[in-house]
């Protein structure tokens, strides 16, 4: 019997989803036995998140030792830019927390427009670093690029949203849920 590549990635897929959604369902039967053991993302947890998404973007992108020497601009930019990702987000935790009583919805618009300034300079800064290396990357290079750079962001970006929403790193929410 002979499976096409297309209905063996179908399979492959329909056992995942099965697999995720008794997962799911699971870690929402019950809240955790520690309720109070909860904590925020530390700044180790977002150094060692950050570290392992810059040790992969370097080793997918297999860079000659001639690239190799453009990479040490990006790195230095990416690694400034989560240090100050993650001190926007502690503030506005903070902020968030002193308000929570008395909130106020043109502050709120007013953090979020400062916010949305400091990431849009963050990414011109990321954007000129990441520039004389991208141009010296042959086209798979700059496919996989491309690619490990979007899954960072997104995962920076999806720690950034748990945290914000009341998740904790250990899976877990203030009212005792799993992710």
């Amino acid at each position: 019997m002979v499976i096409t590549m297309n209905k063996r990635l179908m399979l492959v897929a329909a056992t995942a989803s099965v697999s995720l959604v008794g997962i799911s369902f699971s870690s929402l039967a019950a809240p955790p036995e520690h309720a109070s053991d909860h904590h925020e993302f530390s700044a180790e947890d977002r150094a060692a998140v950050t570290d392992a998404h810059i040790a992969a973007l370097k080793a997918g992108l297999k860079m000659t030792p001639a690239q190799e020497k453009n990479w040490s601009v990006l790195e230095s930019v990416l690694r400034d830019v989560a240090k100050a990702r993650a001190v926007r987000m502690a503030e506005g935790h903070q902020k968030a927390t002193e308000r929570h009583e008395h909130p106020n919805f043109i502050e709120g618009l007013q953090e979020k427009a400062k916010a949305l300034t400091a990431r849009s300079e963050e990414m011109s800064k990321i954007a000129d670093a990441a520039k004389p290396l991208y141009d010296g990357l042959d086209e798979g290079q700059k496919r996989r690029f491309g690619m490990l750079f979007h899954a960072m962001a997104r995962m920076h970006h999806h720690m950034d949203y748990m945290e914000y929403m009341g998740w904790h790193a250990d899976g877990h929410n203030d009212a005792g849920y799993s992710e």
